[in-house]
């Protein structure tokens, strides 16, 4: 028994320790393990609640069709007003509504017995004046014999030389006389002549082919025409060709041109939509209590003859167009952020990104402009050089760098013409006009600087790449710009983008967005 016990004593000794600060160790690890899940899960609900914050709306693309409506009525392209020259009694209607005629169909009637009793005296006079005119030929010839004999007596001294000078006379007015009776008689027929054509008058035909669109004359009603021709019919030459004349309000008539395409529907047919082209502006312009409007002259096929002369036509020309472009709603270009939220905001951006990102698009126009590897060169080392001016620049207040002192948000810098929120109304001004316009001279000293900028550049181009890179760069300085506040992080963030078209519930933008980002439309919990 007493040697067992030592044994046990040594196996004891045998077994190892556990040190205390492995302990430690892994207490820690579970706590700092602890405390990251615990901080994760803090910092996502913060992320969530200021994301919760706002209401958001996706950046997408898509199309944007820009119109402007109007109405106006339908009206055949050629119309003719058939009158009476003569006045007189109707004695025939041979036209109804609706009729078609051709042209010198005879289509109506007035009584001619007054015109043919103004011939019959008209021939009865003829009659007298070449009686007359018999007369004074036979006086001429007796006239001019009895001078024949006088002078040959008066030379040879057996008469006086007045009695040959008296019978000179006689001759002189005998031919006087013979060509008076000439003139009677062609002032008889001229006015017989004129009795002819008031009869054929008396018989109405029509000047064209065409439809029958109004009577206003029937049989045995009396037509006067002392004064003005009264109309009796009106006739469309062709119906298969109509036309709309709307009244384009002067605030969008700079927009219409000639062949812009033109969508309308009528009363008669809602569910059916008809379409047209934009054929003339016309510079007619219109006063109706201060507000000018153009008329604007539009073409219709009207093949199937479904629409008829006076139908009311409500318009829409359609002045612009862009597919598959970035746009966002109107709603997050309204937007601005409150004034606890202004100072977190701050400026968007400063530099380049307060001027839209003239620099992350300057990258694109050289694409379209397809340089060699020196233009490259040379387009690189300009940029990089701009880049670097204006990130020299941030640094500077906000009242210069885009948005006003003390980090507010920034002025919305428009190029001119209409803001967001517009452009889809029609002779109406509902547009938003956002912010102010970039002044002329403003937009001078940014293309000058260009130029000063991309000068060794530009100088490597040909007429063709000069032409573009100008038209561009003109383009982007005087782009209209906007800020938008994009949602990043749960925080915002001000951005200012260029803002194209807009259809008044979408505006197309480009800059430092992107399909998908976040922009704010709203504060307050709601829905995205």
């Amino acid at each position: 028994m007493s040697a067992a016990k030592p044994s046990t004593a040594t196996h004891k000794s045998l077994r190892p320790r556990k040190s205390p600060w492995l302990k430690r160790a892994a207490i820690a690890v579970v706590v700092l393990a602890a405390a990251g899940i615990g901080w994760h899960y803090y910092s996502k609900r913060n992320a969530e609640e200021a994301a919760g914050a706002y209401r958001t709306a996706k950046v997408e693309r898509g199309d944007i069709r820009v119109a402007i409506s109007a109405t106006g009525a339908l009206s055949a392209i050629s119309t003719v007003d058939v009158g009476s020259q003569i006045s007189g009694q109707v004695t025939e209607v041979l036209a109804d509504f609706n009729d078609r005629v051709t042209k010198g169909q005879v289509i109506a009637r007035i009584d001619p017995s007054t015109y043919e009793a103004q011939i019959a005296q008209g021939t009865a006079q003829v009659n007298n004046a070449r009686a007359s005119l018999a007369t004074a030929q036979a006086t001429l010839h007796n006239a001019e014999l009895d001078f024949q004999r006088k002078s040959e007596l008066a030379k040879n001294q057996l008469v006086a030389r007045s009695d040959a000078d008296l019978a000179r006379a006689a001759r002189d007015q005998a031919r006087a006389q013979l060509a008076g009776a000439q003139a009677q008689i062609n002032q008889q027929i001229a006015s017989t002549q004129t009795s002819r054509l008031n009869l054929q008058r008396t018989v109405i035909r029509a000047p064209v082919d065409g439809v029958v669109l109004t009577r206003t004359v029937e049989p045995g009603q009396t037509v006067a025409a002392s004064l003005q021709s009264p109309v009796l019919f009106q006739i469309a030459e062709d119906l298969s060709k109509m036309e709309i004349v709307l009244a384009i309000d002067e605030a969008d008539i700079g927009q219409v041109k000639p062949g812009q395409s033109v969508n309308f529907s009528v009363d008669s047919f809602p569910d059916r939509k008809f379409r047209g082209a934009v054929q003339q502006v016309r510079l007619s312009a219109t006063n109706t209590s201060n507000v000018i409007t153009y008329p604007v002259v539009v073409s219709v096929d009207n093949a199937d003859g479904v629409l008829l002369p006076g139908m009311t036509a409500n318009a829409e020309i359609e002045v612009s167009h862009r597919d598959n472009v970035l746009r966002v709603g109107n709603a997050a270009l309204r937007y601005k952020p409150s004034d606890d939220d202004a100072a977190a905001v701050g400026a968007p951006g400063g530099g380049g990104a307060a001027r839209g990102g003239l620099g992350n698009d300057l990258p694109a126009v050289a694409d379209k402009l397809k340089l060699d590897a020196s233009q490259r060169a040379l387009f690189d080392a300009a940029l990089e050089q701009m880049k670097q001016r204006m990130a020299s620049r941030t640094a500077a207040p906000a009242s210069t760098a885009g948005g006003p002192a003390g980090g507010g948000p920034p002025t919305i810098i428009m190029g001119g013409g209409r803001g967001p929120g517009g452009g889809g109304g029609g002779n109406n001004r509902s547009g938003n006009r956002a912010g102010g316009a970039v002044s002329g001279a403003a937009r001078q000293r940014m293309q000058e600087r260009f130029k000063q900028q991309f000068g060794a550049f530009r100088a490597t181009l040909n007429d063709d790449q000069r032409k573009l890179w100008d038209n561009e760069i003109a383009a982007l300085v005087s782009a209209r710009r906007a800020p938008l506040y994009k949602l990043v992080k749960g925080e915002p963030q001000a951005v200012v983008v260029r803002v194209g078209v807009s259809d008044g519930s979408w505006t197309e933008v480009s800059g430092n967005v992107k399909e998908g980002d976040d922009i704010i439309v709203g504060s307050g919990r709601g829905a995205k």
